[in-house]
């Protein structure tokens, strides 16, 4: 039966992916979007069901795959398949057209799963995300969009880097995302990753964090596997001088919670050799999924024991022609650490002072 790890009511009532109660204690059937729009102070019950996805019709689909509602040329897909972009550029058009028919059309009826990994929700199963898809998009305003701005693997799995504009939660949220499909094509796992502190959302923590990310649900290709592991193997070495090794001349490295931008190997070694013992993804972090294709993906883990507040992150990565990573990209919730802990992580961008 489809499930939805439930989390206390202020995490609800305040975010996004909310709950489906399925217990005696709570809400019956509901289920629950917390608005992140800044008055939302309550859950809003779900809308009618949507069609399942075997009644979307192809008319429809393919009105929203030619003319979606955000301008294509945003879209990097230098490190995706054709297939993938199609794909994508479907889901966010269905979204942003707040169709949910056919945004659901793209999942996988044999129990997928939508999550949070900022917040620390799981929608578990078809229906579970149908019900909450279709509060979302019924009650959102003609403004609201949802769009991507990179592409990162294949139709297998891939990384995608999105924007929900503010209409849709009352705040931008940017997110880093981690997509897995089945061999139908069909999304069997989604997770979002975003940074509260970067769209001014209130922090509320939960008093329990799920276990249980679905992370078994892997369908990566080798290459990016490997990338991945010797890069969080370096890192875990602390070893800035091994995980530069594994990059292009030209890296460039960005942490959007940090607001954080390096490029080339040289400045990110240094960076590195200041940062890593600070950094949640750095040693003591755990690999804990991977998505991507040859062309690159990226990778999920879990913070390091020392700031296990930290919980979950992501760091997409684009590997060029030789294999090398030319591009990392990560996110994690900075909101989790005290405001001078977070402008002492900030300040490690800056190089040494010259004598």
């Amino acid at each position: 039966m489809s499930h939805v790890d439930q989390q206390n009511p202020d995490r609800r009532t305040l975010l996004r992916i909310g709950a489906v109660a399925g217990s005696a204690a709570g809400l019956g059937a509901a289920g629950v979007f917390g608005a992140r729009a800044a008055n939302a102070t309550a859950a809003m019950q779900a809308g009618s069901a949507a069609r399942r996805p075997s009644q979307a019709s192809d008319a429809n689909d393919a009105t929203h795959s030619q003319h979606p509602s955000y301008p294509p040329h945003t879209v990097d897909t230098s490190h995706c398949t054709p297939e993938v972009a199609d794909i994508f550029r479907r889901v966010f058009a269905a979204k942003s057209n707040h169709d949910t028919a056919a945004f659901m059309a793209h999942f996988s009826t044999s129990n997928p799963s939508y999550s949070d990994g900022t917040l620390g929700l799981v929608l578990s199963g078809w229906q579970a995300i149908n019900t909450e898809f279709t509060s979302l998009l019924a009650g959102a305003p003609a403004g609201a969009l949802s769009y991507p701005l990179t592409i990162v693997g294949d139709a297998r799995s891939a990384s995608v880097e999105f924007v929900d504009t503010p209409a849709f939660f009352g705040a931008e949220v940017r997110a880093l995302s981690s997509v897995t499909f089945d061999g139908n094509r069909k999304i069997t796992r989604w997770v979002d990753y975003w940074d509260r502190r970067s769209s001014l959302f209130p922090f509320s923590d939960g008093s329990a964090y799920p276990t249980d990310f679905h992370d078994s649900a892997q369908n990566a290709d080798h290459a990016i596997v490997q990338a991945a592991q010797r890069l969080q193997a370096a890192f875990l070495a602390r070893d800035a001088a091994a995980a530069v090794a594994l990059m292009s001349a030209d890296v460039v490295y960005e942490d959007l919670a940090a607001h954080t931008r390096v490029r080339g190997q040289l400045q990110l070694q240094r960076y590195y050799t200041r940062a890593l013992m600070q950094l949640p993804y750095g040693p003591g972090a755990a690999l804990v999924h991977v998505e991507g294709s040859r062309q690159g993906g990226g990778y999920e883990w879990t913070a390091s024991p020392a700031l296990a507040k930290q919980h979950r992150g992501h760091t997409a990565i684009a590997l060029d022609g030789a294999g090398k990573i030319s591009r990392l990209t990560t996110v994690y919730d900075s909101s989790l650490l005290s405001y001078p802990a977070y402008q002492a992580l900030v300040g490690l961008a800056a190089e040494a002072p010259q004598s």
